[in-house]
């Protein structure tokens, strides 16, 4: 049990360039997911579109706790977002989405669909020189993750820069982390952080 040590490499305020170091370092992986976990704070009706396109039947949430002023009871946002209209879908903003999805859906649409809203892509594998390298099943702790407006692997505060960060085992490997940044002409930017 426990959860990975993440090591930021890429800081920018180019999404697209956060994206393109993420996925240099997702080629480094061995026996990677074929799903990621994205999340996404969702501000607009075409954003809900985008991520919905991705990600066909799959839940959305309210991004704001709302609960019923007689009950108090706490509401989940429940509908589908393909059957409303734009003007009752901007109703129920901001939402957000935070799901397993398929690793190809995600890599081919995920530019696109970002707004300026948190967002996160997480990758999940096995690198290389992982000491159970043998194994054919990703590893709990080994993967990338690019924060899109945010510097913490927590999700935590909505920044103008996007990052990038390694994850390694739940004890830290500081070596790892910097030989995998100077595979993309980077280095460590920072603490670890705790990962996933």
């Amino acid at each position: 049990m426990g959860n990975s040590r993440a090591y930021p490499v890429v800081r920018t305020t180019d999404a697209a360039e956060a994206y393109l170091q993420a996925r240099r370092l997702c080629a480094l992986l061995k026996n990677i997911d074929d799903r990621v976990w994205l999340f996404a704070e969702l501000a607009t009706v075409r954003e809900v579109r985008e991520i919905a396109a991705i990600a066909p039947g799959l839940p959305f949430d309210y991004s704001e706790k709302r609960t019923d002023p007689a009950t108090g009871d706490y509401h989940r946002f429940d509908l589908d977002v393909t059957a409303l209209d734009d003007v009752a879908l901007a109703e129920h903003l901001p939402l957000t989405f935070s799901e397993y999805v398929k690793r190809e859906r995600v890599e081919a649409g995920i530019l696109t669909a970002l707004g300026d809203g948190m967002a996160s892509i997480e990758w999940h594998g096995r690198w290389p020189d992982d000491s159970d390298a043998d194994v054919d099943w990703p590893s709990k702790y080994d993967g990338v993750q690019v924060v899109f407006h945010g510097d913490e692997a927590q999700w935590d505060n909505w920044t103008e820069e996007h990052t990038v960060f390694v994850h390694v085992t739940k004890w830290g490997d500081l070596p790892l982390a910097r030989e995998l940044a100077a595979h993309i002409g980077s280095e460590v930017l920072g603490e670890d952080q705790l990962g996933w």
